[in-house]
């Protein structure tokens, strides 16, 4: 293998795939990335066996060839050199990497040994704005579980239900579920949250189409040169939507960053009590406060007004609440619950596309 590249091209390759390659794996050459020619450009590849990145950029090849060799020393030592143009060249099985005013050279692997993804075979394809999907994925994954005793909530359900493609997530104490849009595919997986982190981080501004492949154990994703490949989680999912009430006895509608900071305030005071804060909503004042106690440092009380519909009280979990207001993008938000035990939903006033549903705790 010979070939001449970018310094800039290919750090920014190594950043976007070494964070899947693992010291820590049983297998030492999953520590490694795969330096490979295809059709006259360079592909960088690490996987961890559950996800598989892979990144084509641009390269003058003047011989064909492949070697695996360690991910860390690899971006540490690419991401120090100056910008310019890096020659590659292997001799038995050492990777010579040239400068105007560094030569290395660095011991690797065979590429024989390397772990491949099996290919996607008859599998299910469609497109979708890479923009959209980011969004949808930043405001449900929150609400995965890290739980490994319960795997299948680990995950985030991409799904197709009445022609349209969900995003959800849940922990059993919170839920969130985003419409995407119209897709006329039949989709069903369940991706571990962790695919959909390296998938977010390699979409990073991308805003053009993005296509998907999947068939029952394994999902493809390929946005600006990069490709994701990640095994699905098996198991169902649970029903989420019994979850989500119809209706509501009490209702308010108030500025997302009013009850954003109120939030914000009581929760300084609820770390004491696991985050426990109570919300009082009063139809005859028009506003909603929320009371936190700090047995050792004190209490405090903030409200703010809005438009109210019934009165009534729920106990909630502070960081739960302010991590779904974090995921709104509307000015205003719409916050409903019945009693006391009973879920409580946050969504945008207008109907929206943004589903957002905590449990309350026993008071």
């Amino acid at each position: 293998m010979q070939l001449q590249v970018t310094q800039e091209n290919l750090n920014k390759a190594l950043s976007t795939v070494a964070r899947v390659a693992s010291a820590r794996n049983t297998l030492p050459i999953l520590a490694n990335v795969l330096i490979k020619t295809v059709d006259n450009r360079l592909a960088i590849s690490a996987t961890n066996l559950d996800i598989a990145i892979t990144q084509h950029i641009g390269a003058k090849v003047t011989h064909e060839g492949a070697i695996t060799v360690p991910a860390r020393l690899m971006q540490d030592f690419i991401s120090s050199l100056p910008s310019g143009v890096i020659d590659l060249r292997l001799e038995d099985n050492k990777l010579h990497i040239t400068t105007d005013k560094y030569q290395s050279v660095v011991n690797g692997v065979v590429a024989d040994d390397f772990p491949v993804m099996p290919e996607i075979a008859g599998g299910n394809t469609w497109t979708i704005n890479a923009a959209t999907l980011k969004k949808g994925f930043q405001q449900v994954i929150m609400a995965a579980s890290a739980d490994e005793s319960r795997p299948v909530l680990t995950g985030v359900l991409l799904q197709t239900t009445e022609g349209h493609l969900f995003a959800a997530a849940t922990d059993s104490y919170r839920l969130a579920e985003k419409d995407l849009g119209a897709n006329t595919s039949d989709v069903q997986l369940l991706i571990p949250a962790t695919a959909i982190q390296d998938l977010l981080r390699i979409i990073g501004d991308f805003d053009e189409t993005m296509s998907v492949t999947h068939d029952d154990q394994q999902v493809l994703f390929q946005a600006n040169d990069v490709d994701l490949v990640a095994r699905l989680i098996d198991g169902k999912y649970p029903d989420y939507r019994k979850l989500i009430p119809g209706s509501f006895a009490v209702e308010s509608r108030l500025k997302r960053a009013d009850l954003l900071n109120v939030t914000k305030v009581s929760s300084l005071f609820a770390r004491e009590s696991a985050g426990s804060i109570t919300i009082n909503v009063d139809a005859d004042t028009g506003e909603l406060s929320i009371r936190s106690v700090a047995s050792q440092l004190g209490e405090n009380t903030a409200s703010a007004s809005g438009t109210i519909t019934g009165s009534g009280s729920i106990t909630l979990n502070s960081r739960y609440l302010l991590d779904a207001l974090h995921a709104f993008t509307g000015d205003e938000v719409a916050f409903s619950f019945n009693g006391k035990l009973e879920p409580t939903m946050l969504k945008d006033p207008g109907g929206g596309d943004y589903v957002h549903i905590i449990m309350p705790l026993k008071s």
